[in-house]
């Protein structure tokens, strides 16, 4: 697995106002605590930030004002889940034991489509304890073997050696169900009234400042 390092400098200043002028300088302010360490404030380049997000980093290498490693425990993003505001980072070494969540994505197609089926994905993140230094960016979930009124659970993903599952093993993680008929599917339409509104960002917001 590579290692994710991320440039980082000494905050000094605080307040609205010099978090904008961060910002508008391309970077993010970030807080590190954790260890029984003093709390460090950190501002790390808004690039690199966002390609570690994108590629589902967990654990990551400071360098620069702080050299050590340190797991990427929370991220505040903007109104619009776009935009990624501020960063808890927590200091951790590769082999300690933390508890993480991690993105589950569907691999290969189920067997059940072929006999009129679909595919769906009641949850996307799966919660796990292990080192620190084996979480992977992803979870992989094979649908080989995933027939027409079948279900995956939990229990049946595969996790990085050693890792214990948080998460419920019984919870339905994808299943294969037969499609509603177009007659069906339009009447549950004009039955239901149609709810419009905008999802709000899974990740956990953070105290700033």
């Amino acid at each position: 697995m590579a290692t994710t390092t991320l440039r980082v400098a000494a905050r000094q200043s605080f307040g609205k106002h010099e978090m904008k002028r961060l910002r508008l300088a391309g970077k993010i302010p970030a807080n590190l605590y954790g260890h029984g360490q003093p709390n460090v404030h950190l501002a790390l380049s808004a690039d690199e930030v966002d390609a570690a997000i994108r590629h589902g980093a967990h654990l990551v290498e400071l360098t620069g004002a702080v050299n050590e490693s340190a797991l990427i425990k929370s991220v505040q993003w903007d109104a619009f889940g776009s935009e990624i505001m501020h960063l808890d980072l927590t200091r951790a070494q590769a082999s300690e034991l933390v508890e993480t969540s991690v993105n589950v994505e569907l691999r290969g197609e189920a067997p059940g489509v072929c006999n009129g089926g679909i595919v769906e994905q009641p949850v996307h993140v799966i919660r796990f304890r292990c080192p620190a230094g084996l979480i992977p960016d992803k979870l992989v979930i094979s649908l080989k073997s995933l027939e027409l009124g079948q279900s995956l659970t939990a229990a049946d993903i595969k996790l990085p050696q050693g890792a214990q599952l948080l998460s419920d093993p019984s919870e339905v993680v994808v299943h294969c169900i037969a499609a509603k008929d177009e007659d069906e599917s339009a009447a549950s339409s004009e039955a239901e009234p149609e709810i419009i509104g905008r999802r709000r960002p899974e990740n956990g917001d953070s105290a700033d400042e």
